[in-house]
């Protein structure tokens, strides 16, 4: 090879309402390693202010399943309740990996589980805010969710919460700055020398 190094995948996952796409954003603007937020497809229709390629790549409900049956997805769900199918396209994993970047997948349990079996080198971390209690006080700080959407959440998140013992690493997001700092921290660990500025 030549003296590049090559990238690594990261999966962050943690319940609804732990704050990890708030973390895994500050991630990218303060961490020094070359991070790159794996962007997923949807067939859901863009919110106001959503741009294609850049929130998610939005695409018909046909695309979407003749790219699965093609075995383009490292993972994908369907969301139930509102019918959308979600996924993480291995094109999006596989250019930056080999251009040397640390690619984030910001993804739930279940998706972390079926990428660990095509990728078990990747670096695991789980974020939540420390306890269900305090998940249940921040969705409903939140204000946008019915109580029904809350408890759906909470059953979601027990569940999840039961697997974090999976990962290689667990956050506690009780201030988003010690958060971003301590997975910042885990990932250069993980990197050697080989990314450290003199």
């Amino acid at each position: 090879m030549s003296g590049s190094s090559a990238g690594r995948l990261v999966i962050i996952s943690g319940p609804s309402g732990a704050g990890k796409s708030t973390v895994v954003r500050q991630l990218l603007d303060t961490c020094p390693l070359p991070l790159q937020l794996s962007v997923s497809a949807t067939t859901r229709s863009p919110r106001p202010g959503e741009r294609d390629g850049v929130e998610y790549h939005f695409v018909s409900h046909d695309e979407f399943c003749c790219r699965r049956a093609a075995g383009e997805f490292l993972e994908w769900k369907e969301v139930f309740g509102r019918g959308h199918l979600y996924g993480t396209l291995r094109s999006e994993t596989t250019a930056g990996l080999a251009a040397g970047k640390w690619i984030i997948l910001e993804i739930d349990v279940e998706g972390a589980l079926a990428v660990l079996q095509q990728h078990p080198e990747a670096i695991t971390v789980f974020v939540h805010p420390g306890s269900m209690e305090e998940l249940e006080r921040r969705l409903r700080g939140r204000g946008t969710d019915s109580e029904e959407s809350i408890q759906r959440r909470l059953t979601v998140a027990r569940r999840e919460l039961a697997c974090k013992d999976r990962y290689r690493y667990e956050v506690i997001n009780d201030s988003k700055d010690r958060a971003v700092r301590e997975i910042c921290e885990i990932l250069r660990s993980q990197a050697g020398c080989c990314h450290e500025r003199g």
